[in-house]
This record gives C-alpha cells, sequence and structure tokens, in this order.
C-alpha cells in the first residue's frame, strides 16, 4: 500500500514558520505583536532544534537590522510583524532592498491607521507593494489566500530572495494568521545553504578577496546606474507574476481580490454560479509583480470587473491600471474594523450585475 503523505492540521501562522524550516531558514528574529506572535512562539523553539538561532529583539527596528545582517552575510533568515511594527522596519527594507540583501518577511496586517485593531485588515497592501521606505524599490510580494498556500510561498520566497538577492515580503492578514486548515508539508530537494554566497560578506582571508555590501553610492552617476540595475530586476519579475482563475471564462462579472477576501469572494461566487450567474474570480497571488497581462486578457474579452478589499481602495488601483486600456473596475470597500462575510458581498456583486 502506498504511505499518504502526512497531513496536519495548523493555523496559517504556524504554517508559515514551519515552511521557513522547510527551507532551510537558518535566522529568526522577532518581536512581539498580535496578531502574529504564534511565529516567533513557534520559532522559538523549532529554529533552535533544527540547528538554527532565534533572537527575540529588543524592538521592530533591531530585528529588520538584525535580518539585513544576517542576509549580508548569506544566511537565510526571517522576521515577521504586523502593521505598526512593519512601518518601524522600513528603513532597514530600504537598505536591504538597496543593497540587494535577500530576506523574507511576513507582515500579518492588523486594522489601522494608527493602533487600528488586532483584527484583519489589507490596509498596508500600498505599503507592501511600493517600497514602504524611502526611494525607489520595489520588493517581491505574495498574498497567500490558504494555510497551505502560506506554507508553499513561504518556501518560494526563500528561492526567491536568494535567486534575485532581494527582500521578499508575504502578506497576510488577522484571518490568515489564526486561521486552522489541514496542510501538506513538504520539503524542497537539493537546497543550495550555500548558493549566492560568492557575493556575502564572509571576511577577508588569504583565499578570499575583501567584499563590500553597501546601498550608499556617491561617485558621479553611480546612483543612477545602481537605481536602473534594480529597475531592470523588478521589470523582469513580470514573468513571475501569478494568479488564480475561478471561473472566469464564460464570466460577465470577475471579482478581482486577494488574501483572505480572495477566499471569501470565492464563496460568493460560488452562490451566485448555483443560481446560474455569470460571476468569476481573480485572485492575484503575487501583489507584486501584479498578474496585469492575465487580467488585461480579460478585459479584452469584454468582462466587467468588481474589486473588492478590506480597505478604502489600494489593489484597486493595479486592477485599473491593468485593464485601462479597455475597461475599468468598480469597487466595494470592507472598512477596516468590520470582519466581511460571503452575504456581505452578495448585494454588491449582484447590483453590478444589474448594472447599478
Amino acid at each position: 500500500m502506498t504511505k499518504q503523505p502526512e497531513r496536519i492540521f495548523v493555523k496559517g501562522n504556524e504554517a508559515i514558520a514551519r515552511g521557513a524550516l522547510a527551507a532551510k531558514c537558518k535566522c529568526f528574529f522577532g518581536y512581539p505583536i498580535t496578531p502574529q506572535n504564534d511565529i516567533p512562539e513557534f520559532m522559538s523553539s523549532a529554529i533552535i532544534k533544527a540547528g538554527g538561532d532565534f533572537v527575540q529583539a529588543e524592538s521592530e527596528v533591531a530585528a529588520a537590522n538584525m535580518l539585513l545582517g544576517a542576509g549580508a552575510a548569506g544566511v537565510r533568515a526571517m522576521t515577521s510583524s504586523s502593521s505598526p511594527g512593519m512601518s518601524l522596519k522600513q528603513e532597514a527594507i530600504s537598505y536591504m532592498a538597496g543593497s540587494e540583501i535577500p530576506a523574507v518577511i511576513v507582515n500579518m496586517n492588523r486594522g489601522g491607521p494608527g493602533l487600528g485593531d488586532i483584527g484583519p485588515a489589507q490596509g498596508d497592501y500600498f505599503q507592501s507593494t511600493r517600497g514602504g521606505g524611502h526611494g525607489d524599490y520595489r520588493h517581491f510580494t505574495f498574498g497567500p489566500g490558504t494555510v497551505q498556500e502560506a506554507y508553499d510561498l513561504t518556501i518560494r520566497a526563500f528561492d526567491i530572495a536568494f535567486e534575485h538577492r532581494t527582500p521578499v515580503l508575504i502578506l497576510g492578514d488577522a484571518i490568515l494568521g489564526q486561521m486552522k486548515e489541514p496542510i501538506t508539508p513538504w520539503e524542497p530537494e537539493n537546497i543550495d545553504e550555500e548558493g549566492g554566497r560568492d557575493w556575502a560578506i564572509m571576511g577577508k582571508t588569504a583565499d578570499r578577496e575583501k567584499r563590500l555590501v553597501k546601498s550608499l553610492f556617491l561617485l558621479e552617476g553611480e546612483l543612477a546606474g545602481q537605481n536602473k540595475h534594480l529597475q531592470a530586476k523588478y521589470d523582469a519579475w513580470t514573468d513571475l507574476a501569478e494568479a488564480e482563475q475561478f471561473e472566469t471564462e464564460d464570466a460577465d462579472l470577475i471579482i478581482c481580490a486577494y488574501g483572505s477576501i480572495g477566499r471569501i469572494a470565492k464563496t460568493a461566487v460560488r452562490k451566485f454560479r448555483k443560481e446560474g450567474k455569470k460571476v468569476g474570480l481573480f485572485r492575484p497571488i503575487t501583489l507584486y509583480p501584479f498578474p496585469a497581462a492575465e487580467l488585461k486578457a480579460l478585459a479584452e474579452q469584454g468582462k466587467r470587473f468588481l474589486t473588492i478589499e478590506h480597505n478604502l481602495g489600494q489593489m484597486l488601483e493595479d486592477v485599473r491600471l491593468s485593464i485601462r486600456t479597455v475597461a475599468d473596475s468598480d469597487f466595494y470597500p470592507i472598512y477596516p474594523g468590520n470582519l466581511p462575510t460571503p452575504d456581505e458581498l452578495e448585494e454588491p456583486i449582484l447590483n453590478c450585475l444589474e448594472g447599478k
């Protein structure tokens, strides 16, 4: 009899931590903030057992700069936080992007602005996809919608971080982080833990020349050249853009939603389909790069669009930019502080279908 893959029942936060360990994460730098505390709690023991290091930093600023240091040494490392904590990490993330330092960063988005609340929201989309710190930069951003996807994308995040020498962000929220689902853990084969370290700061020796990792470029034309190099790298990521399409082939109306709202919208789509109404779902999995070409292809088929977000309209800009030459998108906001349900989405979807 063939042995079935192991299935375990875990929270989204724990799935991310387990995915990091499967990707051979060797350092975790954390600081407590709800709703991501399960990640450092799990890592505080699990990463030690796996032969790595855990540091309870004195602040979010410290944790982010520890991540910068580990990444500059070529170490597979991660930090996690939630919205206000992410704001404190932005300076270090800008330095990492400018220095081309690989790192994985998790943001379990909570309500805002300010301290807001500890409930789910999607108000950090701009910060996550535009480069939330100073200067012209982007980082690769995933928006998982299931616990299994949270596990899988964390593994991919480490691969992308080191292949492209960039910070990679995983953007979830309190729904994804606290929700429990069964997952099938797996481990990638043949991880090259030394890969990419031909550039890392590892100390000058008789056999190794001095290396420099920096984000300061003062010579005439030097910074312009670095920015041109970075932009070319970001442009090349377009080929890595990914989205889920659900019931879009014959749909008259496409719902655009990501993360936890994407899965809630899928429930609403299923209900409309049972009633014979042609509604589909477009759920971006990579938030940056945004899967613009896929979305534009749907627009060119004459479909209409409704963007639904747990914020006041952020991904909406990317949707409209993607389809701007052929279509537009209506918008329905779920105000942060409210908990969304599939029933809440039925009226705005029906209004769009009826052209109201």
